[in-house]
């Protein structure tokens, strides 16, 4: 496991265990083969019977609708990033997958990137997608910006910016109901923060640990909070009719919803991982042999992780040792052990009976799975909102990160996408005009000419790198090349179909240095 400053005690559980997506432990050598679990070959032919087929032009359309790129300035202000790539494929409708990236503009500095990853709805993802980096920032701010800051507000004056996102078009649409209630709570955190003595003492990579660990468990109690007022200042219906005022930002359906993220803080040289759930970061590190290795900087958060379950269990009564985790869930419902929202784990019995028994209009308006309370629900709460934090510092053979939702590790081993992501990195170098010096002969060149048309044609179809990743996770054909017609059939699957065969996959790849 990862210590809480990210060095290696010894072979981090990931690396020991079986893979959960493969049968068994392939050798090096076969990796760049075995992209799937056990028994995919039989669901994808399946799903070639059940649905039409794209054109080439449509497969290549729905692939590309949502990808995204954004290249750094060089220099201090990049902080070690030389840009990225990002891109997501729904298969629930709405997708249930949010992201977000963002350069810090004040204190400190530095760039953001986050993965989120919904359940029961997309409310809270698209929630903290929105909020999580400005309550980041402010964790991290000196306090006397943090007065400036408040000045600024309480004169009416015009406020610094904070950040400057990096997003694509369809990304963080505005929520104008939620908008009020969500800068009142941001304003209290930052006021709180305020009245707090500055820990000169700690080192700075200690406050930026300490601040996404605040920052993460304060917007969850924030939200929760939210949901709480909320409840109590609308009126009880006993009736389950429409409830045209319940969007999708309202606070009790981000609250009743949840969301796993895993959150980059990139400043200096220096990374940070903070995570909650399933979703992972993935170092891409090139040998010195040029071969590639995939470093975890992340662990899961579920019942496959024996340190994870080893925690749950110890935090509840050891008469409900058979009842917390039953099925590999937790309370046999849910499968990551941490999460944003999901107040259904979190709030008193009592609390959620009083929602059920007089909020039957809110209930209607929200995933069924989330109207009943939890069998065995006896000593709440059950569901966490610490991020498990590790520090990395970037060496120059740190190549790339890749930050997925859990759509995409269920599909490729971490291994398999390393690998993929720095052969297409290569690639596209190889495309690059070739300026031979003064000794390079016509045998050397011709030679140059081959290797670079071997290594571009793999990489020619996306320029974008997470793009790629999600041709092949879908097209795969087992021995490293993509398979049009099985990549067709994948996107052509009906809406009820799909979620049957993948989740919801949102990628985004990090440059960190040049090949």
């Amino acid at each position: 496991m990862l210590r809480r400053k990210g060095t290696l005690i010894g072979p981090c559980w990931l690396e020991i265990q079986q893979s959960r997506y493969l049968a068994s432990p392939p050798p090096l050598s076969e990796l760049s083969r075995l992209h799937y679990p056990a028994g995919s070959w039989s669901r994808w032919h399946q799903a070639g019977q059940e649905t039409g087929q794209l054109s080439l032009t449509q497969t290549n359309r729905t692939l590309k609708a949502n990808e995204h790129s954004h290249t750094l300035p060089r220099g201090p202000a990049s902080h070690g990033v030389l840009g990225f790539h990002s891109n997501t494929l729904p298969s629930n409708h709405p997708s249930e997958d949010r992201r977000s990236s963002a350069t810090c503009l004040l204190g400190r500095g530095g760039v953001l990137f986050g993965v989120f990853d919904g359940h029961a709805g997309p409310s809270c993802a698209q929630a903290i997608s929105q909020r999580l980096f400005y309550y980041i920032t402010v964790a991290m701010l000196p306090l006397r910006m943090l007065q400036e800051l408040d000045r600024a507000v309480e004169e009416d004056r015009a406020v610094p910016p904070l950040l400057e996102w990096h997003k694509h078009p369809q990304d963080h649409h505005s929520c104008p109901d939620g908008g009020t209630i969500s800068f009142h709570s941001f304003r209290n955190y930052w006021q709180e923060r305020l009245n707090e003595d500055e820990e000169e003492d700690k080192e700075d990579d200690g406050r930026v640990t300490s601040a996404l660990m605040d920052a993460f468990q304060r917007l969850d109690y924030d939200m929760s909070v939210e949901a709480q007022v909320h409840l109590s200042l609308s009126s009880p219906r006993r009736v389950s009719i429409p409830v045209e005022g319940l969007s999708q930002s309202s606070p009790l359906r981000v609250a009743l919803s949840g969301s796993t993220a895993c959150v980059i803080h990139i400043s200096n040289g220096v990374l940070h991982v903070a995570n909650l759930g399933d979703s992972r970061a993935v170092l891409g590190v090139q040998e010195q042999d040029g071969r590639w290795s995939a470093l975890n900087l992340t662990n899961d958060h579920n019942a496959q992780n024996p340190e994870e379950l080893q925690r749950i269990l110890g935090e509840h009564p050891a008469s409900e040792r058979r009842t917390v985790v039953r099925h590999d869930r937790l309370l046999g419902l849910l499968l990551p052990f941490r999460a944003f929202g999901d107040v259904r784990f979190k709030w008193s019995a009592e609390m959620l009976n009083r929602l059920y028994d007089t909020r039957l209009d809110i209930l209607s308006a929200v995933s069924e799975s989330v109207r009943t309370l939890p069998p065995h629900y006896l000593t709440p709460p059950y569901l966490s909102a610490r991020p498990e934090v590790t520090r990395h510092i970037i060496r120059p053979a740190d190549k790339f990160l890749v930050l997925a939702t859990d759509g995409l590790w269920e599909l490729m081993h971490r291994q398999t996408v390393i690998q993929m992501v720095g052969e297409h990195q290569a690639g596209l170098l190889q495309q690059r005009p070739i300026i031979p010096s003064a000794n390079t002969t016509l045998g050397n060149l011709q030679r140059l000419l081959l290797e670079r048309r071997g290594r571009v044609k793999a990489v020619l179809e996306d320029h974008n790198a997470a793009t790629h990743l999600l041709r092949h996770a879908l097209g795969d054909d087992g021995y490293g090349s993509v398979a049009p017609n099985r990549l067709a059939r994948m996107l052509s699957l009906p809406a009820n179909l799909v979620r049957r065969y993948r989740d919801d996959i949102t990628i985004t790849v990090i440059h960190l240095n040049e090949l």
